[in-house]
């Protein structure tokens, strides 16, 4: 990458959505507090061609340019709404083209949303595992918003907000301990 980056993935396929609108939130925050650029894409900017992808060279030209921003971000924000207690099929599917040492290393915000309380551990029991086998370095602040945290598809809730500062200091100072950029791939 020619210049640093945080990039945002959200694994929703409906637009508007507050699933993307969370993880650009806190995408914004860690580009603010880190001097990074940000970007936040969801399902919905792969287009078709995530759907028959067996490997990531098999996505279209606009969904490999989206999958390398990804890959080559320094650091990675992502998010799910909640679906039967896990993230995403199509969420999943995209992180299943991603070579195994394609994230080794790189700081990962973990975000999720749901309808209620009950879904509120995805990101511990679904999403930290997911990136533990890429062995990224998952931060330890995960964010997980209900429908009560929103008003008028924003993230308000003071609860929330707070953990969204702490995860993006987590980040900045993620960031800084691997010397400005992710650890590349051995």
């Amino acid at each position: 990458m020619s210049h640093a980056t945080v990039i945002g993935f959200s694994g929703n396929i409906s637009r508007p959505s507050k699933t993307f609108a969370f993880v650009d939130h806190v995408v914004q925050d860690v580009a603010r507090t880190t001097g990074l650029t940000g970007r936040t894409y969801d399902i919905e900017d792969l287009g078709a061609s995530l759907l028959q992808a067996r490997r990531a060279s098999e996505l279209d030209g606009q969904a490999q340019g989206i999958f390398e921003q990804i890959v080559g971000s320094d650091i990675l924000v992502v998010g799910s709404p909640t679906y039967k207690g896990s993230y995403t099929g199509l969420f999943k599917h995209f992180f299943d083209l991603v070579e195994p040492a394609a994230l080794r290393g790189k700081p990962v915000v973990l975000t999720a949303t749901g309808g209620g309380d009950r879904h509120a551990l995805i990101a511990e029991h679904s999403l930290r595992p997911l990136f533990g086998f890429f062995e990224a370095l998952t931060l330890p602040t995960a964010i997980y918003a209900s429908e009560r945290d929103f008003a008028g598809g924003k993230i308000v809730s003071d609860a929330a907000l707070g953990r969204v500062s702490q995860a993006v200091g987590q980040a900045a100072a993620a960031l800084k301990s691997t010397g400005g950029f992710a650890l590349a791939a051995e």
